[in-house]
C-alpha cells in the first residue's frame, strides 16, 4: 500500500468512529467542543513546540500566516457579492458569510503530520495562526454584526490572546532563536501529550456531522466558495509569492479547507442560523474527508 494512503486511512476511520459513537449514543455532538478544546489547550501546543523545534526555519515560512489572512479577505469579497444576490434572511446570511471565512485548519494538521511529518505540521500550524487571528477578530466581528445577540461591535482581542497555541508558538520560536536544547524527558513528554491530536480531532468532527436538507443549495454555494474559490486564491498567492515545496502545498491546500467548526460556535453565541451553519460544516467535512488528502498528494 502507498505509504501516504496507509497514514491517511486511520484518520478517515477515526472520523467514522466518531460518527458511529454518536449513533450508538456513547458520545454526543455536545462532546465534540470538549474534545476540540482539549486538543486546542493541551495536544496542539505540545505538537507545535516539537514541530518548530525540529525543523529548519526558512524565510518563506513568514509568508504562510500572511497568505492565510489574504485568503480570508479574498473570500470575504466573493462571499459578500454572492450572498447579496441570494437574498437570504439576515441570520442565514451571517452564517453564510462567517462559514466561508473560517477555514478548518485543525482538520488539516493530522493530515500534514501524516504526509510530511514535523516539516508539514510546523508550516500548517503557521497557517493556522494566520487564520486564527482573523477568526477571533474579523470573522467574529461579522458574526456579531449579523447576529441577534450583539451587545458590542468591538473586536474580541481577549479571546485571541488567550489561545494556548499562540504561546506555544512563541515559546518554540524563542527556543529556536536561543539555540536551546529540550531535554529527552521533555521531548518524550511533548510527544506523549501531542500524540492524540489526529484521532481526537477526527472523532470530534465525526460527532458534529449532521447535514440538513434545508437551505441545501445555498449551503453548497457556501462550500464551493470556501473550498473551490479558496483553492484558487491559495494557488494564486503561491504563484504570486513564488512559494515552493511544502510551503506551497500548505498555502494551496489550507486555503481550500472545509468550513471551520467555529462557525457553529459563533452561530450559537450570536444567534445566527444554526441549522444552516451545521449543514455547511457537515457537507464540507464530508467532501474534505477525501478531497483534502488527495489534494495534498496532488499538489505534492
Amino acid at each position: 500500500m502507498n505509504p501516504f494512503v496507509a497514514r491517511i486511512i486511520p484518520l478517515i476511520l477515526s472520523f467514522f468512529l466518531g460518527f458511529a459513537l454518536k449513533q450508538l449514543k456513547l458520545l454526543s455532538k455536545d462532546d465534540a467542543p470538549v474534545l476540540l478544546r482539549f486538543v486546542l489547550a493541551v495536544c496542539l501546543p505540545a505538537l507545535m513546540i516539537l514541530s518548530i523545534y525540529r525543523v529548519d526555519l526558512v524565510p518563506d515560512m513568514l509568508l504562510i500566516p500572511l497568505c492565510a489572512m489574504l485568503v480570508v479577505f479574498i473570500i470575504f469579497g466573493v462571499s459578500t457579492l454572492a450572498g447579496s444576490r441570494m437574498k437570504m434572511p439576515r441570520a442565514t446570511y451571517g452564517s453564510f458569510l462567517v462559514g466561508t471565512l473560517i477555514m478548518n485548519t485543525a482538520y488539516s494538521l493530522p493530515f500534514y503530520k501524516a504526509a510530511f511529518g514535523d516539516e508539514g505540521l510546523a508550516r500548517a500550524s503557521l497557517f493556522d495562526i494566520g487564520n486564527t487571528i482573523l477568526i477571533f477578530t474579523f470573522s467574529y466581528y461579522n458574526a456579531i454584526k449579523y447576529g441577534d445577540k450583539a451587545q458590542t461591535d468591538k473586536i474580541q482581542w481577549g479571546k485571541f490572546l488567550k489561545l494556548p497555541p499562540l504561546y506555544a508558538m512563541v515559546a518554540a520560536f524563542a527556543i529556536k532563536s536561543l539555540d536551546a536544547q529540550i531535554p529527552e524527558l521533555g521531548i518524550n513528554f511533548l510527544e506523549l501529550i501531542g500524540a492524540p491530536t489526529g484521532p481526537v480531532v477526527m472523532i470530534a468532527l465525526g460527532l458534529t456531522f449532521a447535514p440538513k436538507l434545508s437551505h441545501l443549495g445555498k449551503a453548497c454555494v457556501a462550500v464551493f466558495i470556501r473550498m473551490g474559490i479558496g483553492l484558487l486564491a491559495g494557488w494564486l498567492l503561491a504563484l504570486l509569492f513564488g512559494l515552493q515545496g511544502v510551503t506551497r502545498n500548505v498555502v494551496i491546500v489550507c486555503a481550500a479547507l472545509p468550513v471551520g467548526f467555529n462557525t457553529l460556535i459563533f452561530a450559537n453565541l450570536e444567534d445566527l442560523d444554526r441549522e444552516f451553519a451545521a449543514t455547511m460544516v457537515s457537507i464540507s467535512i464530508l467532501i474534505a474527508l477525501f478531497y483534502i488528502p488527495l489534494l495534498i498528494h496532488w499538489v505534492g
